[in-house]
């Protein structure tokens, strides 16, 4: 078996054993609504959001560093003049 094949297993069956201890339904008031979700789905729920929400940080800071101009430090900075050997 490869390494990454029973990583994989190892990782799936981790996520399995995880969600069968968490399986009771867990009640959550947000404003006016009320529901009822399973501990390990609201976890993973809240994984999700916080994983799209930091690449979206990222992509939105990558993007104002391609669009910053190189004599403010951004990505495509001048090179640095060196004297050539004539």
């Amino acid at each position: 078996m490869s390494l990454k094949l029973t990583a994989g297993l190892v990782l799936a069956s981790l996520i399995v054993l995880f969600a069968v201890q968490n399986a009771e339904p867990v009640e959550f008031r947000f404003l006016i609504w009320t529901f009822a979700l399973s501990r390990a789905l609201m976890m993973f729920i809240l994984l999700a959001i916080g994983v799209l929400l930091g690449w979206m940080m990222h992509a939105v800071s990558a993007y104002r560093e391609r669009k910053q101009p190189a004599h403010e430090g951004g990505l495509h900075e001048r090179r640095a003049e060196t004297p050539r050997d004539e």
